[in-house]
């Protein structure tokens, strides 16, 4: 009974010491642990800081896809305040920040960590008119309208492109004061036409006749300024490619008659185009000469 009592103390000594010795190589290694992560946390901390992995100025990102813009132009919308640790920016925000400028589309950023930079990749909006909003009137040198426009934030007259998106003209203009600027100027198109003007644009496109001016400013009657004349087309609706062809089709009226004394062209009813002359109330047929334009849209019923 003795010799029990004995053992089993004796063993119990030899627990007490096997875990004691457990807890101080668990302790260890817990100390070691957190020591290897506050160097590993302070080794990257003192690499951001390292020059070969700031940006040190705006030669350290590149740009691509620009056909518009100059590269110049696209570095300074960009967000960046120099110097600047390539791992504290965020991509993602800078292409979103460059998307929400005009000019801008869309706009992928990713960095570079050899040589350490970041690369801009962009799609452009190309302006095709301007668009003169309200009763607002557009001087004819834009860039003066532009500069008029830093001084007059209530003006309306900014940009668009083929599919309606609105840019200012002042900010466009800044960006690179050697752009060129659109011809063709929209007059009155308010936002719930975005899409109609899409499709209105690319009809203008394929059409030979040289548009100066869209007058959208009486929905119930669309008006074109052309190398004809003034030509009115009713609400505009899908069988305004057949009238532009009619339009096209009379390209031989200047031989016929003075176009200087007319007022406009009536294309509302393309089956039957009539001339309103200055000083005159009652509008004419076409001359017979010209015979009688063929209209690929059918009259609506």
């Amino acid at each position: 009974m003795t010799d029990l009592v004995s053992v089993s103390r004796t063993d119990l000594a030899q627990r007490r010491q096997l875990l004691r010795r457990q807890r101080r190589w668990r302790l260890l290694q817990s100390f070691w642990r957190t020591g290897l992560l506050m160097g590993i946390a302070g080794g990257l901390v003192w690499l951001t800081t390292q020059p070969i992995w700031v940006i040190q100025q705006v030669d350290q990102v590149s740009v691509e896809g620009n056909e518009l813009l100059s590269v110049e132009a696209i570095h300074s919308l960009l967000p960046i305040n120099y110097p600047q640790s390539l791992l504290y920016l965020d991509p993602n925000a800078i292409a979103d920040y460059l998307e929400a400028q005009g000019p801008i589309e869309e706009a992928t950023v990713t960095r570079r960590l050899l040589p350490p930079g970041l690369h801009v990749q962009i799609q452009e909006r190309y302006p095709v008119a301007v668009l003169v909003r309200g009763n607002a009137s557009a001087s004819a040198d834009l860039r003066i309208e532009a500069a008029m426009m830093e001084s007059d934030r209530t003006a309306q007259v900014g940009l668009i492109d083929e599919k309606g998106f609105w840019m200012s003209l002042s900010a466009y203009v800044a960006l690179d004061n050697s752009l060129s600027l659109p011809s063709l100027k929209v007059l009155g198109m308010q936002e719930h036409q975005r899409r109609q003007w899409s499709q209105l644009y690319q009809v203008l496109q394929q059409s030979p006749l040289s548009i100066y001016e869209v007058d959208w400013r009486d929905p119930s009657n669309l008006v074109l300024s052309t190398e004809l004349g003034t030509v009115h087309f009713g609400p505009y609706s899908d069988r305004f490619p057949g009238q532009l062809q009619v339009l096209d089709q009379l390209r031989e009226l200047p031989r016929h008659i003075d176009v200087g004394q007319l007022d406009y062209i009536d294309l509302r009813n393309p089956n039957s185009p009539l001339l309103q002359e200055l000083g005159t109330v009652t509008p004419s047929p076409m001359p017979s000469a010209l015979g009688n334009p063929e209209n690929p849209s059918p009259e609506p019923n």
